[in-house]
């Protein structure tokens, strides 16, 4: 049983935790998991084709190995587990663009900076890397295209857990608010071929997810159009999403952008906000190290069931359900309230 551990082995776990991953990151920064998927290759072989020394590679491997990432042969060759395989870069839900953004320098150092965050209330991203993170995706094509790929893998593990628990069958056309390059409106229109979409994000980065939504068989039926969601959304839906987008604001950011949506939206329209919810209570949530992610990263937030009612009702929103899914994101349903 975890209590009958002493507490001194506890704390000690928790200390190093960050250790496991940082080799993560450098297994997947050195491509290690693409490199064995041909086939099982040795140390050497793999230090050969990283430019690694073979003794310090060798250790690596055995670290990755020993947390479930790899197995060893008998003849010492390295193939990846199926946890492993999930790092591969070009893989369905591929991790690897994820852990490449969230563990490199730029995260990193931020997270060097929590005590600022915490001291001051505002973001260690910004005191460590000397600007604000969208400025830092915007002049850093590199981690920018981590970021559509990150984003991209971990969407399509939410889409399948909201299409799972929410029927978007009634919604003939539905708006994606900061839908990014299109990959959760495209998971769910390709699950109803009646519906229809609007793909709504700013010029640049809907303009990147055009070939994919081609590509997807779906242009007829999802449209990409660039704006600004702090002034004004496109309107006429059945149905308005946001994923993942209001935890990257404060409050009164987001009730700017949601009354944005009540403006844009008929009175028999709903909202459908992908959040994750910090449950109550002092039990371990992922939710609540997520939220230490957010501060120290952004201005923004993960809140709680009372926090998110508060904010829709600021805004002109009614909550009518929190569903649950079975990814750390759940979905609130939202009525806005009549105007006038």
């Amino acid at each position: 049983m975890e209590e009958a551990r002493p507490p001194i082995d506890r704390m000690f776990e928790i200390v190093t935790s960050y250790w496991i991953s940082r080799a993560v990151y450098a297994g997947t920064a050195l491509g290690l998991p693409d490199l064995v998927a041909g086939g099982p290759k040795t140390a050497t072989e793999l230090a050969e084709l990283t430019g690694s020394d073979p003794r310090a590679l060798a250790r690596l491997l055995r670290a990755l190995a020993g947390v479930g990432l790899f197995r060893a042969d008998e003849q010492g060759r390295y193939a990846a587990t199926d946890l492993g395989d999930t790092l591969r870069a070009e893989v369905p839900g591929s991790l690897a663009s994820f852990v490449l953004m969230e563990l490199g320098e730029a995260h990193h150092s931020a997270w060097g900076e929590i005590v600022h965050a915490v001291q001051s209330g505002q973001p260690a991203f910004d005191k460590a890397v000397g600007k604000k993170i969208w400025e830092f995706f915007e002049t850093t094509p590199v981690m920018a295209a981590h970021l559509g790929k990150a984003m991209g893998g971990l969407t399509a593990m939410v889409a399948e857990a909201v299409l799972d628990v929410y029927d978007f069958s009634p919604y003939r056309k539905i708006v994606d608010v900061g839908g990014g390059e299109g990959a959760f409106l495209g998971s769910i229109l390709a699950s109803h071929p009646a519906g229809r979409g609007v793909v709504f994000d700013l010029p640049p980065t809907v303009d990147k997810g055009r070939p994919a939504i081609a590509g997807a068989g779906l242009a007829d039926r999802c449209e990409l159009v660039g704006g600004d969601f702090f002034q004004s959304v496109p309107d006429g839906g059945d149905l308005y999403l946001m994923k993942w987008v209001l935890h990257d604001w404060n409050d009164e950011s987001c009730v700017e952008i949601l009354t944005n949506c009540r403006k844009a939206m008929r009175d028999d329209a709903r909202l459908l906000v992908v959040e994750t919810i910090v449950p109550d209570g002092d039990d371990f949530s992922p939710s609540k190290i997520i939220d230490l992610n957010m501060m120290v990263l952004t201005t923004g937030q993960e809140r709680t069931a009372g926090e998110f009612r508060a904010l829709l009702s600021a805004a002109g929103f009614t909550v009518t359900r929190m569903l649950p899914t079975q990814s750390p994101s759940s979905v609130i349903e939202a009525a806005p309230v009549p105007l006038g």
